[in-house]
């Protein structure tokens, strides 16, 4: 009965672990190894698995079927419950006994149709490898139809689903079937295993639309396309890899990855689904990440375990408004077969793992991504996006692996449920700056010059971690350089430049010096801004003839080079453009909305708050509202995933075209009354955003420190109010802010919000906890907050890739500090040559309270060094060191500095931190020195022998406490 007791008992667990993938091969499994062992029959087997039912009710009617049964039968489900699902937590874990080992199956003289149960599990690893090979020999001995074949082959269906299905069809058909298939696994068997059977040459005709396909890659991969029309650039001298990292750090991977990692294997958290989500903020270089990984499978320099690649952009598919069937996607968008396309769509229905599908920027596409149109049948017709949305979720083409690409607040949890994993693409690294300038730039001399300038102007160098932003910084060399030291601070700066460089470049006009140079191409930026900002509003990014004649866009406007040719879209009769890149169109939606006269009080508003997105109170609401209504909320809402981002990436160049810095620009271009009405809008709107986000702080737990979460939304208003350059503004939004704790973690934080950050917080009030971990801060993003160190008496900055220059420049300033008294630096990648500062901190401030730099680089030296601060310190409470290798050595200095410590005095501190608030878990142990190196660590020291520590001069007894 007891086991029967812990079934039920456990039922809940039972099922999440089943279930909560989403995927049903844990419960098939379990019901095959049940089969095999008898404990189920056939028709218990079908009662269960109803086509069709939810995978949570199938699971349910096993858990109820065996429980009924008696304990035997949930002994054995137990012990197949952790045969397939060992690293479930928590189910069983009361009683090993009650979940013991399966016990093998003797083989005995039986019929085959019974070998295709009792050996099923074993039958359905064999045959996922070569289903096409076994149905091939069932068709030649005359027992399978091409409809049978069909049948098995439902594109829908994982390898295993597939290799279950024949098994069932064939044990329908009798003895003589089940002879023939069983016959059939042991010739290839015999012949070494699987996958050298299935290692065959692909037909002729789909060797032949390889080369095509791969030459046409090639030919759209080989220049860099993402900022075409300016110059052409050789992908292959050009390329600069930027910072790829999983989004999943719990899978216990880190550090960056390569771009074959992608479609690999590391740091998968689905293993049934198929799609990797590439995620990265606009201009952080996703487009030419994928146009290289183009270039290399069509090389054959990596990716050739897909015979076949695929590549879509979302954009162009925007502008596809005919129904189309699978095939016609494929064939008509990529590369059409000159012949047998039948035949190759076949072999692509027939092969899914050979064959590889990219989709750049679905976070460019009009509908937002929904789950409501379910399409299995490659050959039905239906819109691109939902072709797409069923591809991304596996209905379709199940199998094929598929690589998207995003901004990461266009991907919401509905979408992020069929990732097989996602991967952070954070711009590039301080390295990469260097490569890419150099790169950019044939003559040494004037990269160096380049890269000096960057140096001395360190807001310009956060700047350029973004790729899109490093590219104009190298392309305007020339008025970088002439511009003088700091002037350049803020994205729209850099944008402005990067007008000013093509008007002088591309206009026949005498270059124009002071700022009459704008006022001199105003045409041609009205033309374009109200093309620009009518596209962002329509969410279009493609323009045709009749797009560009209805805002007057002329082709002198056209050869200043902000536009280029879609070339994938244009045909003989008419041409299409696009801007050189997506945040090109925002910036000139900006200058429309700045300049323009035609613009209504609304637009303002409009831009600094889109219609707001559709969560789950307003799903609830919409319930309440007549069908007509629900339609229109329903149709804002698929609007909005991609209408936001790029409203607030304009929203951002809106506010600092009207900073004050610039206004001298606008003095010919448009009444100065008008600018200063719009001054007063985007001020009012940010000082409202702030005061909406200081409102939603919830009230502190009496006893505790009143915190503030902020979300991404809170960044972005920081950024706006940085690109203003107005201190007054920051000073007026940080005093209503009252909080002793600013928490930001994984805000996507890298050294451009670091900036903007450091700008508005070092007007608040008070000091405050600020917690960065998780982001991409690196040195750079150090360096900007430096200003802002006063107001920080604590600061976290786990896992961020700062370095030991980082950390010299922070504590240079952190000794200034008076309120700073705290640090957290978990997962950097710190060496003892970050020690002496930390050591000289130690000595000089006896204020501070806690030192945190567990899992990084540090040895016995590091310690030694430590140790030396340790010894002046008359205030240090809190010391984390684990993950590092400080060794015994390095462990008995740290007990020596310890050893008089009065702030860690051992049993008493120990019990007052058992009391603190929010700390859950504690657990004491008495170690010797040598265990420092495990765990994060409280050391208290007292003086005593350890019996089993080594009789040296002086052995310490350590104690210690781990917080959780």
């Amino acid at each position: 009965m007891y086991v029967q007791e812990l079934v039920l008992r456990q039922r809940t667990e039972i099922l999440n672990a089943l279930c909560s993938s989403g995927s049903a091969e844990h419960l098939e499994q379990v019901l095959d190894i049940l089969l095999s062992q008898g404990e189920l029959i056939w028709e218990d087997y079908q009662n269960i698995q109803v086509p069709g039912r939810a995978l949570y009710t199938n699971a349910r009617h096993l858990l109820d079927l065996v429980y009924t049964k008696g304990a035997e039968s949930c002994r054995l489900f137990l012990a197949a419950f952790k045969h397939v699902l060992p690293e479930a937590q928590g189910v069983c874990a009361s009683s090993s006994g009650s979940c013991s080992n399966l016990e093998e199956k003797e083989e005995y003289k039986s019929s085959s149709t019974q070998t295709l149960v009792t050996q099923r599990p074993s039958l359905v690893s064999k045959l996922q490898d070569c289903i096409d090979g076994a149905l091939k020999a069932l068709v030649i001995s005359g027992h399978f139809t091409s409809a049978d074949c069909d049948e098995v082959r439902l594109p829908i269906h994982t390898p295993c689903q597939q290799a279950r299905r024949l098994l069932d069809h064939v044990r329908s058909k009798g003895e003589s079937v089940a002879k023939v298939l069983l016959e059939y696994i042991q010739q290839i068997q015999e012949s070494g295993s699987a996958l050298k059977q299935e290692k065959w040459t692909p037909p002729k005709e789909v060797i032949k639309f390889q080369k095509k396909l791969s030459s046409s890659v090639s030919a759209q991969s080989c220049f860099l396309s993402t900022y075409g029309g300016t110059s052409h650039m050789s992908l292959e001298d050009i390329y600069t890899d930027g910072q790829l990292e999983l989004a999943n750090t719990s899978v216990g991977v880190h550090g960056p990855l390569c771009l074959e990692d992608i479609v690999g294997t590391v740091g998968t958290v689905n293993e049934e689904a198929d799609t990797v989500l590439v995620s990265g903020e606009a201009g952080g270089g996703k487009s030419t990440l994928l146009q290289r990984l183009h270039l290399l499978w069509a090389r054959g320099a990596a990716f050739q375990d897909f015979l076949l690649l695929f590549p879509f952009s979302c954009r162009k598919l925007n502008s596809e408004h005919r129904e189309l069937s699978l095939q016609e996607l494929l064939f008509q968008h990529c590369c059409w077969p000159d012949r047998e396309q039948e035949e190759i769509f076949q072999f692509i229905l027939d092969h899914p793992h050979l064959i590889l599908f990219t989709f750049d920027g679905l976070d460019e596409l009009k509908q937002s991504f929904s789950d409501e149109h379910r399409l299995c049948c490659p050959t039905q017709r239906a819109p691109a996006h939902i072709l797409l949305f069923n591809l991304i979720q596996g209905f379709l083409m199940k199998g094929v692996r598929k690589v998207v690409t995003s901004r990461p607040e266009a991907v919401g949890p509905l979408l992020r449920e069929h990732l097989r994993k996602e991967v952070f693409l954070k711009g590039f690294s301080p390295s990469g700056i260097d490569c890419f300038v150099r790169k950019h730039h044939s003559d040494p001399t004037v990269a160096a010059k380049v890269l000096e300038s960057l140096q001395t102007n360190t807001a310009l160098l956060g700047l350029c971690h973004s790729p899109v932003l490093c590219w104009i910084v190298s392309q305007c060399h020339k008025e970088l350089l002439g511009c003088g030291e700091g002037s350049l601070q803020t994205i729209t700066d850099v944008y402005l430049m990067i007008l000013q460089h093509f008007f002088q470049h591309q206009s026949s006009l005498k270059p124009i010096t002071g700022v009459g140079w704008l006022q001199a191409h105003l045409q041609t930026v009205l033309h374009l801004g109200q093309l620009a900002f009518e596209g962002i509003g329509a969410t279009c990014y493609i323009f045709s003839d009749t797009d560009l004649k209805t805002c007057g866009v002329t082709e002198k406007d056209i050869c200043m080079g902000f536009l280029m040719q879609s070339k994938d879209m244009s045909s003989t009769h008419s041409k299409c453009y696009e801007f050189l890149h997506l945040t090109m169109q925002c910036f000139f939606a900006a200058l429309h909305i700045v300049l323009s006269d035609n613009t209504d009080r609304s637009t303002i508003p409009k831009v600094f708050e889109p219609r707001r997105e559709t969560g789950l109170s307003s799903k609830c609401f919409m319930a309440c509202l007549p069908s007509t209504d629900q339609q229109q909320q329903a149709s804002e809402g698929e609007a909005t995933a991609t209408e936001k981002p790029n409203m607030q990436i304009t929203a951002t160049f809106v506010s600092g075209l009207l900073s004050q810095r610039h206004r001298r620009l606008w003095l010919n271009c448009c009444p100065t009354a008008v600018t200063e009405k719009k001054v007063r809008q985007v001020v009012k709107f940010l000082s409202k955003g702030m005061q909406k986000h200081f409102k939603s702080i919830p009230q502190p737990v009496e006893g505790e420190k009143k915190s503030m979460h902020a979300m991404p939304g809170f960044v972005w208003l920081i950024k706006c109010i940085y690109e203003m350059q107005e201190s007054r503004i920051a000073k007026d939004a940080m005093s209503k802010l009252e909080v002793d704790h600013l928490k930001l973690t994984y805000c996507n934080i890298g050294p451009v919000e670091c900036t903007a950050l450091a700008f508005v917080l070092q007007h608040l009030r008070n000091p405050v906890g600020l917690q960065l971990d998780d982001n991409s801060v690196g040195d750079v993003g150090v360096e900007q907050l430096l200003p802002c160190m006063h107001i920080c008496n604590s600061l976290y900055l786990r896992n961020n890739n700062i370095t030991d220059e980082g950390i010299r420049k922070l504590l240079a300033k952190g000794m200034q500090c008076e309120n700073f008294k705290k640090i957290a630096l978990f997962n950097n990648k710190l060496t003892d040559a970050c020690t002496q500062h930390f050591s000289q901190l130690l000595k000089t401030k006896q204020n501070f309270l806690s030192l945190r730099l567990g899992n990084n680089n540090l040895t016995e030296e590091g310690a030694k060094q430590l140790a030396e601060g340790l010894k002046c310190n008359h205030s240090l409470q809190f010391l984390g060191l684990w993950g590092n290798k400080i060794g015994d050595e390095g462990a008995e200095a740290l007990a020596s500095a310890l050893e008089s410590s009065k702030t860690l005095p051992g049993r008493q501190w120990c019990g007052e931190c058992r009391s603190m608030r929010r700390r859950q878990h504690y657990q004491e142990q008495y170690i010797t020195g040598r265990a420092l190196v495990d765990r994060e660590l409280h050391y208290q020291i007292r003086s005593g022998m350890s019996d089993s520590s080594p009789r040296t001069q002086h052995s310490y007894e350590i104690s210690v406490v781990e917080e959780q």
